[in-house]
């Protein structure tokens, strides 16, 4: 029933209506209606009581318009009422009325706001049949005579009234329509960054998998050759150093991406896979790469982003959970409209067939995807197999 307000909104409010019944209450108390129409005479202490309630009444209407405009109509139409209890001509204190009205189209409630526009139509018939039925303020009272003058006070009092709804109305779309650009801005903002946060977790997570697998498969291989061969397990440590570096200022990278919300850093190209190739040979692992045909010129860098980071991933896998000493074979083939690329090796005999894809699975599909794509990956046989086709320049 009461709406949140600022505290100045609340002052505004306050003080408008305070001025409001300093000058409203002495004209109430000198408004009599005589022998001869609407005079002002002395206020003696009956009309001054009477004149300070009809004064209260609308003014407490216009201080509550804004924090509860049912409340302030409530006030309003009790003011109304009184006052022609009283017999009293309209006066300064129906001022509010239109405030009041207003209030109701632009800040009440859906059920308010048609109350308020009820109230236009009948509170202007009430004023009319007021005038000419009740005291004769207009002279002679309703009859035949006087009824043109009836319709045009009763269409000219429904235009006053109508006009300060409508125009609460209209701010009240204005409002709303704000209010909706303003949600739907929010909202494309949160979309954006929520996509912003997948693709970086998706790139930290092809980054520090394949570099830990590397890392891991190194490590491995230093500890079984540390005492029949030292060489090895130095070259196995560099190797360990130099993989670490990489992932290291890859991460810082992707880093600062998501805390300062720069745009896209340096992205790797297809000619960074020599590198991936070489960490994965130096892991131990045989590794067979086929590229035929070779890219037609320099496709475009999201074909590229895509290719490195499925080869990335699906090598890491094969790192993982292949069998040890199990050949990689890798596919490449740059056609004029798409690039088809496929990656085999062995599983371990201990993986399970059933299991759900994890992470990297997920990710390369999606890879696929926004590049326009599909990929396929499952055992067949004895092998794990990560078939993809990403479009180059058109959908797959």
């Amino acid at each position: 029933m009461f709406r949140r307000l600022k505290t100045y909104q609340l002052v505004v409010d306050v003080s408008i209506a305070l001025v409001f019944f300093l000058i409203a209450w002495p004209i109430e108390s000198v408004l009599v209606v005589g022998a001869f129409g609407v005079e002002y005479h002395l206020a003696s202490v009956g009309q001054l009581l009477f004149g300070g309630l009809i004064a209260a009444l609308f003014s407490s209407a216009l201080a509550l318009r804004r924090l509860s405009p049912p409340l302030a109509l409530g006030l309003a139409w009790a003011g109304a009422l009184v006052q022609m209890g009283l017999g009293r001509p309209p006066s300064f204190s129906d001022i509010a009325i239109f405030g009041v009205l207003y209030a109701t189209a632009a800040y009440g409630s859906r059920v308010v706001y048609w109350v308020g526009f009820a109230s236009t139509l009948i509170g202007a018939l009430v004023i009319t049949v007021y005038l000419f039925a009740g005291p004769s303020f207009a002279g002679g009272g309703l009859t035949w005579q006087t009824l043109p003058l009836a319709l045009v006070l009763l269409v000219a009092a429904a235009f006053a009234l109508g006009l300060s709804w409508t125009t609460g109305a209209l701010v009240r779309t204005a409002v709303r329509a704000r209010e909706n650009r303003e949600a739907q801005h929010r909202a494309e903002e949160e979309t954006a960054a929520e996509q912003e946060r997948v693709r970086i977790a998706r790139d930290m997570h092809d980054v520090v998998a394949h570099s830990l697998a590397v890392v891991i498969a190194q490590a491995d291989g230093a500890r079984y050759a540390a005492s029949s061969d030292p060489a090895v397990a130095t070259e196995a440590l560099a190797t360990i150093s130099t993989t670490a570096r990489s992932a290291l200022a890859d991460v810082r990278l992707l880093l600062g991406q998501l805390r300062h919300r720069q745009g896209d850093g340096p992205q790797p190209t297809i000619a960074d896979l020599e590198e991936v190739y070489a960490q994965v040979r130096a892991a131990g692992v045989p590794l067979r790469v086929d590229v035929d045909p070779v890219p037609p010129g320099a496709p475009p860098a999201a074909v590229q982003l895509a290719v490195y980071r499925i080869l990335q991933e699906a090598l890491t896998n094969a790192l993982r959970h292949g069998a040890p000493g199990g050949a990689v074979d890798v596919r490449l083939s740059w056609l004029p409209a798409r690039v088809e690329l496929s990656v085999r090796n062995p599983l371990r005999s201990t993986t399970a067939r059933g299991e759900s894809p994890g992470h990297g699975i997920i990710g390369m599909r999606e890879r696929a995807q926004l590049a326009g794509g599909r990929l396929d990956a499952g055992a067949e046989g004895g092998d794990f197999v990560v078939l993809a086709v990403i479009p180059i320049g058109g959908p797959a």
